[in-house]
């Protein structure tokens, strides 16, 4: 199959990838770009494990074709931390022990952000819903429900555009 240039922007900077047109986003991140924080879980698009962020919405990069995503911003679990600091999302999920095996974990911080840049004080109910698309097998999910509350109580919490200047 013939290879053509993806022009992608992926946490915040410009990158052009030589892939086929038929690759997945996943594979294209983990493969060719080498940011392997997003997991590769079911490949159906059931899971979640795979979650990044398109234009700030949580997709499942498993059934997403990086094709898609020419000229679009991504933002994959690396792309979170700033500074070398880790975003508000990501240290809640540490404090509240919102992980176990840890392989779930960018899919549902990632889901878990861009609930928070929406509605930065979600309801449990509301923090389900989003989480609804990204399964645990380790956890009963209560852990991971409080970081989540956790990550909204944080007062310097920044939303992704707020901190890139978009």
């Amino acid at each position: 199959m013939a290879r053509e240039v993806i022009p992608l922007r992926v946490n915040g900077e410009e990158r052009a990838v030589v892939t086929a047109p038929n690759r997945t986003l996943l594979n294209v991140l983990r493969e060719e770009l080498g940011l392997t924080g997003t997991k590769q879980g079911c490949d159906d698009g059931d899971c979640g494990a795979c979650t990044v962020l398109v234009d700030g919405t949580p997709v499942l990069s498993c059934i997403m074709l990086a094709a898609q995503c020419a000229g679009r911003d991504v933002t994959t679990i690396e792309g979170l931390a700033r500074q070398a600091r880790l975003d508000r999302v990501q240290e809640a999920f540490w404090h509240e022990g919102g992980m176990q095996c840890g392989f779930c974990t960018p899919g549902m911080i990632m889901s878990s952000y861009a609930l928070l840049q929406r509605n930065p004080h979600p309801t449990d109910d509301e923090i389900r819903q989003a989480l609804s698309n990204n399964l645990c097998r380790c956890t009963g999910y209560t852990k991971i429900i409080a970081a989540v509350r956790r990550a909204a109580e944080f007062p310097e919490f920044l939303r992704l555009d707020d901190a890139t200047g978009s």
